[in-house]
């Protein structure tokens, strides 16, 4: 079930990550008002420590020495068809994680970001 997705829109200005390395990054959680809903959502400090794991987590991808590059390749599971979009289903999907589960959205943050990002208005 995709739960982020950030589409390739260099053609309109916004910078896409192609020509180095990925990872995956993540974060338990962040207590900033901006975080919280502006305190809206309460921490258990009680339930600390907290942990997080990835189950079945699988990264593919090819490998590079230096500067990073990857030539595309039909290959590449990654670079299918149907990898390009999101299907009907899977957007319903998306759609869904976004609406029961997204807290924060820097999309819509007036308050840190008066003008949105080029990403947030290049009409996703």
């Amino acid at each position: 079930m995709p739960i982020r997705v950030y589409k390739n829109n260099e053609a309109k200005g916004v910078p896409y990550p192609k020509l180095q390395p990925m990872g995956v990054f993540s974060t338990l959680w962040e207590a900033d008002d901006w975080a919280t809903r502006g305190g809206l959502e309460k921490i258990n400090w009680s339930k600390a420590p907290f942990f997080s794991y990835y189950k079945d987590f699988d990264i593919e991808g090819c490998s590079v020495a230096g500067p990073a590059s990857c030539a595309s390749s039909t290959n590449n599971w990654w670079e299918g068809a149907s990898y390009q979009a999101l299907s009907a289903l899977d957007y319903r999907r998306y759609r869904w994680v976004r609406i029961n589960h997204m807290i924060y959205d820097y999309c819509t943050d007036r308050s840190r970001y008066p003008v949105a990002p080029p990403e947030c208005t290049a009409g996703f």
